[in-house]
């Protein structure tokens, strides 16, 4: 299996600083980030470890809860899945993930709800980015539409 890579270039201090992350393997694209704009409400049009997490973890549940749906026999239609990834201050100092909420609404022949939430929260347990989030909490809110 492959290694992917991205690279940061980061100049200045953390709060006056900021970084460009480049997605290096897939050659996507280069998007800045800024700690200030990581603290904040609003994003500013800049990107976060946080929010790149939630893009990783997102897109292989989405993969993992595929393939798991298919061992069942169910065929999906649509899985639409996010990811909300909360950055909170560590009481040991820092900061911290506290936490990951995962939303999965599908549309599935072949399955039904009990199917649909026994695989979802398998998804949940093997993907590869939630066993490399490991020591975070992961909470799973699944539904399957009809």
């Amino acid at each position: 299996m492959p290694t992917r890579t991205a690279r940061t270039a980061w100049n200045g201090t953390l709060q006056e600083g900021s970084g460009q992350v480049e997605l290096t393997s897939s050659k996507v694209g280069t998007y800045e980030v800024s700690f200030p704009r990581r603290a904040a409400d609003e994003a500013g049009g800049v990107t976060s470890p946080e929010e790149l997490i939630a893009a990783a973890h997102s897109s292989c549940y989405a993969m993992q809860l595929s393939a798991l749906l298919g061992e069942k026999g169910g065929v999906p239609q649509s899985l639409e899945v996010s990811a909300d990834v909360t950055l909170e201050p560590d009481p040991a100092g820092g900061f911290r993930i506290s936490g990951i909420a995962l939303t999965v609404r599908g549309e599935v022949e072949g399955i039904d709800a009990a199917g649909f939430a026994e695989a979802a929260e398998a998804a949940k347990a093997t993907c590869p980015v939630s066993k490399a989030l490991t020591g975070t909490q992961i909470m799973l809110d699944a539904a399957l539409e009809s």
